[in-house]
């Protein structure tokens, strides 16, 4: 059965859409409507983002917030058991699609790890969810893509406009809308097992972590939006050398592990469950020991190897992803990123894109460990000191300047 689809259709079978797309691998090609397969319709988009995170980024606890985002994604996994799900990390949160079987299983974990956030952070998450009909019946559409990092890791790749629209929707929801979910009661904390925190900050080796937010300007036109992307990523693996994976966060200079590790206590405090913190802390103060006497020595405890995690880990990290917009996180010189930005302005000029960066000495990396055995696992990339919340200040700016624009004409 081709997985391509009419718009609005459903396949037999929706549940195995996701996992049955055929994955591309060569990141360059990421805007490519080829690759872009319709969502059934009786899928429906899941969003689940941190309100007032300006407070929590103001008092340095973007790392925290990073790790609610993260727990958004694992506890949704964590129940949906025997399908795969496409989903995107967004920093300050997250969102996924979900096959309408698993929408209930979904939601109460989404509202368990609201709880959770409340509790152990002080963090507040909006969540809510949206027909992947009601967004086409409003003449958007939601279109994936498998972008595998290595065999076994897929990431999502998302275009058509849907999740941007199901994420305006949510927030937009005054309570009467019906999309955002207003209770917070939870029945017990949810299921986060696989979140891990251990690494410390990734120090830029070339100078500067640049983040990075694009987004092509040419409206209902699938071709011409694709050409801009195309070209915006040339020009970046120009600047960048001739393979921009040599820009990754993520290298055998960057990682650092050392013990006890300084995420430990939000990876705690995340994943007690039923436990006292202290009990969690120290049994995961033992678990991170271990783990830093398999780096350090290059040993093996049980499924962990150390050298080989590394090489995997700097595979499977996702300082590359695409929904709707490039979001992209790049170790760089800093004439590096005077180049980038000087780009970037020029196709600004030109009316192509609207675009953001932050700069920083370091990324974050929060992890997710599907199967150690396996070799299944995937490290979420963000900047330091606000990441993509202080790039989309800027992206955010310029698109209302934009519309301010369109407006006096």
């Amino acid at each position: 059965m081709s997985l391509r689809m009419s718009k609005g259709s459903v396949v037999a079978d929706s549940k195995n859409f996701y996992q049955d797309l055929q994955a591309f691998t060569d990141f360059r090609k990421v805007a490519d409507p080829e690759l872009y397969h319709p969502v059934p319709d009786d899928w429906v988009v899941a969003v689940a983002d941190i309100r007032k995170s300006t407070i929590a980024v103001q008092e340095g606890r973007y790392k925290d917030v990073n790790m609610v985002g993260a727990c958004c994604i694992t506890a949704v996994l964590n129940v949906i058991k025997g399908c795969e799900i496409p989903y995107v990390f967004g920093g300050d949160g997250a969102t996924l699609i979900i096959p309408s079987d698993f929408v209930s299983a979904a939601r109460e974990a989404l509202i368990r790890t609201s709880a959770m956030s409340e509790e152990q952070f002080k963090l507040s998450l909006r969540i809510g969810f949206v027909p992947v009909e009601e967004i086409r019946r409003r003449g958007a559409d939601a279109m994936v893509a498998r972008f595998e990092l290595s065999r076994g890791n897929p990431l999502a790749m998302f275009s058509g406009g849907g999740v941007e629209l199901a994420d305006q929707l949510v927030k937009e929801d005054d309570g009467r809308q019906g999309y955002q979910v207003m209770e917070r009661a939870a029945d017990g904390p949810p299921d986060l097992t696989g979140i891990s925190c251990r690494w410390e900050p990734l120090k830029a080796r070339n100078g500067r972590m640049l983040v990075l937010l694009v987004r092509a300007m040419a409206e209902g036109d699938p071709e011409q939006r694709s050409r801009v992307y195309r070209r915006i990523m040339e020009a970046l693996q120009d600047i960048l050398g001739e393979d921009a994976r040599n820009a990754s966060p993520v290298t055998d200079e960057s990682l650092s592990f050392r013990w006890p590790p300084k995420g430990l206590a939000a990876e705690a405090r995340a994943t007690r469950g039923h436990q006292s913190y202290r009990r969690r802390y120290f049994k995961l103060l033992l678990e991170s020991a271990i783990q830093w006497a398999c780096n350090l020595l290059d040993l093996k405890a049980g499924d962990y190897r150390g050298h080989a995690y590394r090489q995997e880990l700097k595979e499977n990290s996702d300082f590359r992803r695409f929904d709707d917009m490039l979001r992209l996180v790049f170790d760089c010189s800093p004439a590096q990123v005077i180049q980038i930005r000087s780009m970037l302005e020029k196709e600004r000029a030109e009316g192509q894109i609207c675009f953001g960066t932050h700069e920083s000495d370091e990324a974050l990396m929060t992890c997710l460990v599907f199967s150690l055995a396996a070799s299944e696992h995937v490290h979420f990339i963000d900047g330091a000191d606000g990441g993509f919340w202080r790039a989309a200040i800027e992206f955010k700016r310029q698109l209302a300047e934009v519309s301010a624009d369109a407006q006096e004409r």
